[in-house]
C-alpha cells in the first residue's frame, strides 16, 4: 500500500486493524481477517498480496505517530512530520476523516490518556516539546518543554498520569501530566 519507507505501526486493541505511516505522507488501515485469509488461500505467503482497507491521504508529510483511542472503539491520531504538523483524527471504519488541528510543528509520535478525554503530542522543531490536548475540542492545556531535539516517543505508566519521552538529544524526561 505504501509507495516509500513505513515509519509507524499501531494496532488497535482489538487485534483487527493495523495501522501504518509512511514517508509517502500516507496512512494505511489493514484488516486483519484479510490478511490471514490472503495467507491461508495462497501456497507460500510469499505469493500473497493483500491491499490496504483504506489509504488515509490527507497528510502533507510523513506520517510516523498513530495512536488508537482507548475510549473510543475505532478512532485512530495520526500526526504529520515537518512541513505538516497536524494532528488528524479518523474514523477506522469508514477511512473518513473527522478532524484535524495544526499544531505547529512536526508531530513525532502520540500519546492518548488512559484515564482522561486528553492526547499528548511531541514534537521536533523549535520547542522539542510534549503538548498535552483535551479531546475533542483539540483546546491545548499545557506544554511541557525540557528537551533539546526532537521528541522521539512517549510511554504513560499504567496507573498515573506519568509520561516518559525520549528525545534526540539522548535523554529521557518523566513528566507529571
Amino acid at each position: 500500500g505504501h509507495t516509500q519507507g513505513i515509519c509507524g505501526l499501531k494496532w488497535n486493541e482489538e487485534g483487527t486493524t493495523l495501522a501504518s505511516g509512511g514517508n509517502d505522507n500516507v496512512v494505511c488501515l489493514w484488516d486483519a481477517a484479510m490478511s490471514r485469509r490472503s495467507s491461508r488461500n495462497s501456497p507460500t505467503s510469499m505469493g500473497s498480496t493483500v491491499s490496504p482497507q483504506f489509504m488515509l491521504t490527507d497528510h502533507t508529510a510523513a506520517v510516523k505517530a498513530l495512536a488508537w483511542c482507548p475510549l473510543k472503539r475505532g478512532l485512530l491520531a495520526s500526526g504529520g512530520g515537518e512541513g505538516d504538523g497536524t494532528i488528524k483524527f479518523w474514523k477506522a471504519n469508514t477511512g473518513s476523516l473527522q478532524n484535524s488541528i495544526n499544531t505547529g510543528s512536526q508531530v513525532c509520535s502520540l500519546l492518548w490518556s488512559k484515564h482522561q478525554k486528553e492526547i499528548c503530542s511531541s514534537h521536533g522543531g523549535s520547542e522539542n516539546q510534549l503538548s498535552l490536548w483535551q479531546y475533542p475540542t483539540m483546546a491545548k492545556i499545557q506544554d511541557f518543554k525540557g528537551h533539546q531535539a526532537r521528541v522521539l516517543n512517549m510511554e504513560q505508566s499504567p496507573e498515573s498520569g506519568c509520561v516518559v519521552s525520549t528525545s534526540a538529544d539522548e535523554t529521557l524526561q518523566l513528566w507529571d501530566m
